[in-house]
């Protein structure tokens, strides 16, 4: 391949997004609010009181893909909770096995967790920022150790997969999931 062959790859050319009703946004955020204010609400209660939290970045965007694209392969149960879950568990390894070195522990925290998710057909994009942030969290994440992976990783993925068989379904032009294995 030559460079021009190369650089013709990057204009593009499939279609854009296409444009969602206002009803259907309304669906999205009303999953997204219910979703992460039960992880809100859960963690305020019930898990900050015993230095624990639902509140973790990844689960914002699980949200989007869950409520906002449910079709999407990636907003699947399967990819949510097994994408989240097995980055978590790699992002706790490498950050035990090479934490001093933090640029390198979360790289290959992410570059394994894509690896390990597309050989289980589990991708889910946020588990590579769950990955990351088992590394770079800071001393109240490294203390959870591999608690990690179930509070607040799995037990959100859980909460955000709940809610989202209710809300989704409330609508008759929505369906979730699409499957489940």
């Amino acid at each position: 391949m030559n460079l021009r062959e190369y650089f013709s790859k990057m204009k593009g050319g499939a279609k854009g997004v296409p444009r969602v009703s206002l009803k259907e946004a309304l669906w999205s955020g009303l999953g997204g609010a219910v979703g992460l204010g039960m992880c809100g609400w859960i963690s305020s209660y019930y898990l900050e009181p015993r230095a624990l939290t639902l509140m973790l970045g990844s689960l914002g965007a699980s949200a989007v893909l869950v409520y906002g694209v449910i079709t999407s392969a990636f907003a699947q149960p399967r990819n949510l909770i097994g994408g989240h879950v097995i980055s978590a568990f790699i992002g706790v390894v490498c950050q035990k096995l090479i934490g001093g070195n933090v640029w390198l522990a979360a790289t290959m925290a992410v570059s394994l967790s894509i690896m390990a998710m597309l050989m289980t057909r589990t991708v889910h994009p946020p588990g590579g920022a769950t990955a990351m942030t088992a590394v770079i969290g800071g001393k109240r994440v490294y203390d959870l150790g591999f608690l990690y992976v179930l509070v607040p990783v799995a037990l959100g993925a859980f909460i955000l997969l709940a809610v989202g068989l209710i809300v989704n379904n409330l609508s008759r032009k929505r369906k979730y999931p699409e499957f489940w294995f």
